[in-house]
Formats: C-alpha cells, sequence, structure tokens
C-alpha cells in the first residue's frame, strides 16, 4: 500500500527539484513549523536519501525573528522536529528584525540574509521553501490590488538566486509546492504524523496578506465561484514568461543607458518603449536602495514623468529613502 495520495504529492514535487540538482549535494529545508514548510522538510526528508545512486545529504534551518514571546523556545521545538525526521544538520538562526521597507519586508529580508548565510557555510546547492498555490494566488492578488504591473502579477517564481550579502556567492532558492494547495499539504502532515504550528501572525488582519487569505479570496470564490486560488495561480505563470522576456530587454538598455553608477541618460530613456523603460527606471530604484516590495508602480510613473513630461519637476521620493531627480540631461538616483 502507497502513501497517503497527499504525502505522494509533495513527495514527487521535492523529487523533481531533486533530480535537477548536481548529485549528492547538499539540499536545506526553509521550515518555519508551518504545515506548508513542515510538509516540505518531511518529503525531503524522506526523498534525499533516495536522490541519484548514493542519495544526497539533506538538512533544515529554522528562522527565529524574535518578534513573539517564546520564538526562541518554538525554535528549539521546530528543530528537535526535523531532527527526528532524520535532517542532519537541523538548526536556528536567530536574526534582528529591522524597519526598513516596513515589518513584513523587513522580516522577509533578515529571513533570506540568515538563509543565504546557512546555504554558503553548508555548501548547499539549493534551500528549498515551503510556498505554495495559495501564497501565489495571494501574491497575485496582492501585486494587483498595488498596480504592480506584469511582474508582480507574475507571482513567485519557482526557483531564483540570490546573492550573498557575506561574501557575494550565488544561493539557489526552488520552491516545489507552488503547484500544490495549502489543503495538500496540511493533509500531509496528518498523514506523516506530523504536528505543525500555527503562526499567530497568519490571522493578523493588521498584514495585507492576511486580509487577502480571510477575507478577499472568500470573498471572490463567494462572487465568482470555486477555483479563484488556482486560476490566479495560472495566470501568474502565464505572465512570468512575457515579464522575462521584457526584463531581459530592460537589463540592456538599462547598461546602454547608464551614464554613471545611480545615473541614465534621458535621452536614451525617451527612445525607449514604455513597458521596457518603466522597467529600467525600476531597476536603477531598487539599485539605489528602494524596496522591491514596496516600490509601486504609481512610483515608478511619477520617476517616468522625470522623463517624458518634465516640466521642471524638484525630484520624485521613493521608498527606502530614495530619490530620483533630473539634472543636464541625466536622471539621478541616491539617499533622499
Amino acid at each position: 500500500m502507497g502513501p497517503d495520495p497527499a504525502v505522494a504529492q509533495v513527495r514527487s514535487a521535492v523529487r523533481r527539484v531533486l533530480d535537477g540538482l548536481p548529485p549528492g549535494a547538499m539540499v536545506l529545508a526553509a521550515c518555519s513549523g508551518g504545515a506548508d514548510s513542515l510538509a516540505l522538510a518531511g518529503a525531503l526528508a524522506f526523498e534525499a536519501p533516495r536522490s541519484g545512486p548514493d542519495g544526497r545529504p539533506a538538512g533544515a534551518v529554522t528562522i527565529d525573528h524574535g518578534l513573539q514571546e517564546g520564538s526562541d523556545a518554538r525554535a528549539a521545538r521546530v528543530v528537535r522536529t526535523l531532527a527526528d525526521l532524520g535532517l542532519d544538520p537541523a538548526g536556528s538562526v536567530a536574526v534582528t528584525v529591522g524597519e526598513r521597507g516596513g515589518p513584513e519586508n523587513a522580516a522577509r529580508e533578515a529571513r533570506y540574509e540568515a538563509l543565504d548565510g546557512a546555504a554558503v557555510r553548508l555548501r548547499a546547492a539549493a534551500v528549498l521553501l515551503g510556498h505554495t498555490r495559495d501564497d501565489q494566488a495571494e501574491t497575485v492578488l496582492l501585486g494587483l490590488a498595488r498596480g504592480s504591473g506584469a511582474r508582480s502579477l507574475a507571482g513567485m517564481p519557482p526557483s531564483f538566486v540570490r546573492r550573498s550579502a557575506g561574501d557575494g556567492a550565488e544561493v539557489l532558492y526552488a520552491r516545489p509546492l507552488l503547484d500544490l494547495g495549502r489543503a495538500t499539504t496540511r493533509r500531509a502532515c496528518e498523514a506523516m504524523g506530523l504536528d505543525p504550528w500555527d503562526d499567530p501572525h497568519n490571522d493578523d488582519r493588521a498584514y495585507a496578506r492576511v486580509r487577502v487569505r480571510h477575507d478577499a479570496l472568500p470573498a471572490l470564490e463567494k462572487a465568482l465561484g470555486p477555483g479563484i486560488a488556482e486560476a490566479l495561480a495560472r495566470t501568474g505563470r502565464m505572465l512570468r514568461d512575457d515579464a522575462d522576456a521584457l526584463d531581459e530587454l530592460a537589463a540592456g538598455a538599462h547598461a546602454e543607458a547608464a551614464a554613471a553608477p545611480g545615473e541614465l541618460d534621458v535621452e536614451r530613456l525617451a527612445g525607449l518603449p514604455r513597458a521596457v523603460r518603466t522597467r529600467v527606471l525600476r531597476m536603477a530604484a531598487i539599485e539605489a536602495g528602494s524596496p522591491p516590495g514596496t516600490l509601486a508602480a504609481v512610483h515608478v510613473e511619477e520617476v517616468d514623468r522625470l522623463v517624458t513630461a518634465w516640466r521642471g519637476q524638484r525630484h520624485v521620493d521613493l521608498p527606502g529613502s530614495v530619490r530620483a531627480f533630473r539634472r543636464y540631461g541625466r536622471l539621478l538616483f541616491g539617499p533622499a
């Protein structure tokens, strides 16, 4: 008799990612202790020894953000669970969450920096993240609400590379569960005898994502019928190819328009199609320190007016205390 169907689905998703990695290389699971990442960790513990002719080492790390009382004790419990699954090494990393870009963005950046460090230290081929199709649907809907364009509507990519702040090493991240629903991961945990932790922040409506999860998506399901999450995730996949192609064009245009670090040639910018030009402006703003999570289309549009509708405007203030201004045929980005 085979495993529970939910367990089989999660294991199959993890197996597909492992098959694309170098044989025998270490893989880490990022695990908060919630149902999604716990199911991911359980599947990785099962699949890693069976990956390739000799298997592969697999570990896990949980991040203690220090934002709730008793977070250190909870992190220790998660580590014990991960070790009991057979993941080795299994450990926790305590981080200090700043304020830049808002609480959600600051926590996310602190988390990724800690995961980068763990991956580099352990020479991991990849770090697996537990985001599901429901997370993807929420991300697409949030992007739609912000009016941030095709890249936001494309949602989260199935894999991406970050450059470690420590030594500049590249760290590969993968999201094996993006095609699976949250109900599947919870059912998989039950079948594997795992007891997930439910983060109280996931019910705090002070966060936009929580309001989308508990209010907006159910309202859309009620008004339009079932399958909204699947439809939003599918829309994200369809837009990703378009966004990737435009981003590639924009990267080349950015290089051609760069007059100096933090400076772009206005004449070159003005000759670009708007879809490419606004991407170039977004790239420049992010390079100057504006957080991608809070830099919205309305900000980029105001910067674009410095190129296409110049009437002597002084400057445009952007998230992250970044300022864009025009001077002597150059568009400059720097600290406000």
